[in-house]
C-alpha cells in the first residue's frame, strides 16, 4: 500500500462508525457548510439531465457523501461507489460502496455505467490509467463529471496551515516527548504531565490559534493524562502514541492533498488523458465559496 492509500485508509477506518455519510466532511472544517452547499449544487445540476434509472459510479467515494446527495434528489438512480481504503464508513441507504478497489483497476464489466463521477478523488490516481478505466466501464454516450482540487484554493491553504501547526507540536516542540518525560519522572506522574501539556497547549494556541492542532494535540495529551490516571502510566502512554500516530497520519493526508492539487492543476495532461480515450472536455466551471473564491473546478466530459 502506498503512502496515500495508507493515510486515507487509516482516516476512513477511524471514521468507519459514521452512519449514512451524515457527518461533516473529513477534509473540510465543519464551519465551511457553505462549501458543501456549493458542491451539492454542482452535482444537482449534473444529475438533473440523467435518464431514469441511470447507473452511476463514484470514484474514491469515501463516506459516500456524493452518493447520498444524489440519492436525496433522485431516488431512481443506481448508485455505486468505490474507494482504495479497505475499511469505509457504512454506505448511505440505497447505495453500495466497496473498499480496497483501485480506480486504475475497476472490477466492473465494460459499459456498466451511464455516468462516472468523482469529487476530490480522480486527481489522487494515475490520470491516464483512470481515464482509460472510466472509458471502459462507461456506456456509449455516457457522461463524466469530476470535481477537482485547485492549488490556489482555500482547502489546500487551510490544510497547509494545519500541517505547520502539527509540525510545530510533533517535531519542533516534541510535545509527546515532553509530556511522556514528565509522566515517567519519579515524583511527577499524570498530574504534573497534564500541567506540562496544558502549558504547551497554551503556547500552541498563542502561536497558531485556539482551534489549531498546535492546541488540539497537547490538549488531547492533557486529557489523556487526567482520564487515564486510574488506569496507570502504560495506558496513558499507549493513548499518547495513538494521538501522535493520528497527527502524523494527518500530515500524510495533507501531503497527499498537495500532490493531488498538482495533478489537478496540470489541466492539459488531465484533458489529454480523456481525449486519448475518446472523451472531450465539455465544460469547466468554478465552484466557489460565498466570498467568491474558487475552491474547486467542476469538469464534465462527453
Amino acid at each position: 500500500m502506498n503512502d496515500d492509500a495508507k493515510s486515507w485508509g487509516d482516516f476512513w477506518a477511524n471514521n468507519a462508525d459514521k452512519t449514512d455519510g451524515e457527518g461533516p466532511s473529513g477534509c473540510l472544517p465543519e464551519r465551511w457548510s457553505a462549501i458543501e452547499d456549493a458542491q451539492k449544487a454542482a452535482w444537482s445540476g449534473f444529475i438533473a439531465d440523467l435518464t431514469e434509472g441511470a447507473r452511476i459510479l463514484d470514484l474514491a467515494t469515501g463516506d459516500g457523501r456524493v452518493l447520498r446527495w444524489m440519492r436525496d434528489e433522485r431516488g431512481d438512480l443506481s448508485l455505486t461507489g468505490i474507494d482504495l481504503a479497505p475499511t469505509l464508513p457504512p454506505a448511505p441507504n440505497g447505495t453500495e460502496t466497496r473498499g480496497s478497489v483501485a480506480m486504475e483497476d475497476l472490477p466492473f464489466e465494460d459499459n456498466a455505467f451511464d455516468a462516472v463521477v468523482s469529487q476530490f478523488g480522480f486527481e489522487y490516481g494515475d490520470s491516464a490509467k483512470v481515464a482509460a478505466e472510466i472509458a471502459r466501464v462507461l456506456s456509449p454516450g455516457g457522461k463524466v463529471a469530476l470535481m477537482v482540487h485547485r492549488g490556489d484554493g482555500p482547502i489546500l491553504e487551510h490544510n497547509r496551515n494545519r500541517a505547520a501547526a502539527i509540525d510545530w507540536a510533533i517535531e519542533q516542540t516534541n510535545v509527546t516527548g515532553a509530556v511522556s518525560k514528565a509522566l515517567q519522572t519519579p515524583g511527577a506522574g499524570p498530574a504534573i504531565a497534564a500541567q506540562v501539556a496544558a502549558a504547551l497547549a497554551k503556547l500552541g494556541a498563542s502561536k497558531f490559534g485556539e482551534t489549531s492542532p498546535a492546541w488540539e494535540i497537547p490538549e488531547a495529551l492533557r486529557r489523556a493524562c487526567l482520564m487515564g490516571e486510574s488506569q496507570g502510566t502504560a495506558s496513558i502512554l499507549e493513548t499518547m502514541e495513538v494521538i501522535k500516530e493520528r497527527a502524523e497520519n494527518e500530515i500524510g493526508r495533507i501531503n497527499s492533498l498537495a500532490r493531488a492539487c498538482v495533478t489537478a492543476d496540470a489541466r492539459d495532461n488531465l484533458v489529454e488523458a480523456f481525449a486519448a480515450n475518446g472523451h472531450s472536455l465539455a465544460a469547466t466551471n468554478e465552484v466557489s465559496e460565498p466570498s467568491g473564491r474558487a475552491f474547486a473546478d467542476f469538469l464534465t466530459f462527453n
